[in-house]
């Protein structure tokens, strides 16, 4: 297990887990949001590929419609 930050909560999670797992693990969408790990935006393509490190701060941002 290692222990990341997502959104400002603390969070235990399987290692070897990457970033559309942990978006699948917490019911977010694959679209319509922003990934940082870091502070440094993670490129969807990478998703898949990026593996989260204990430690690890993660920021999802998720765009919403205004009028």
């Amino acid at each position: 297990m290692i222990t990341i930050q997502l959104n400002e909560r603390k969070l235990n999670i399987d290692t070897n887990v990457n970033i559309s797992q942990l978006l699948l693990q917490e019911n977010y969408p694959q679209i319509g949001i922003a990934v940082a790990i870091n502070q440094q935006i993670i490129s969807k393509v990478n998703w898949a590929n990026q593996q989260l490190q204990d430690g690890d701060n993660i920021l999802i941002i998720q765009a919403t419609q205004g009028g």
